[in-house]
């Protein structure tokens, strides 16, 4: 549970559009992408400084569809409309609210308009694929 003098307790209890779930998965696409995907890396590969660190919005939605195909795989959509997020531009709304809040920092050159239209959440089950085990 979330202390109500949390900065994201207050901003869900300012703005209800997005379930405290939708703000959790952000963050974990943003582990995902530097993790997994080695996002905001510097060129060829060395590890930035915390602070050098950077995704764009496009960048960060890829990170979101395929860190949303490994957890909920067909049902990534329905659990995203659960959430209150129907597109990716919720997803900027959702980065731009915790910006706001100081929970996450943005460039000059981020806009939230960056966040429209990078995928179509009905793509997302056609995006999934079922890997059989090969036969030995």
């Amino acid at each position: 549970m979330i202390e109500p003098s949390h900065p994201v307790a207050m901003m869900l209890a300012a703005d209800r559009r997005y379930k405290l779930q939708a703000y959790v998965f952000v963050f974990e696409a943003l582990n995902y992408a530097d993790g997994v995907l080695h996002l905001g890396r510097k060129p060829g590969g060395e590890d930035a400084d915390e602070s050098d660190r950077h995704l764009t919005g496009q960048q960060l939605c890829e990170a979101i569809r395929l860190y949303a195909l490994e957890q909920f795989g067909l049902m990534a959509k329905c659990v995203f409309n659960s959430w209150g997020v129907r597109t990716t531009g919720d997803f900027g709304e959702i980065v731009f609210n915790l910006i706001r809040i100081k929970q996450m920092k943005k460039t000059s050159q981020d806009r939230r308009e960056d966040f429209d239209d990078v995928f179509d959440f009905d793509q997302l089950q056609s995006d999934f694929q079922i890997a059989m085990p090969e036969n030995k």
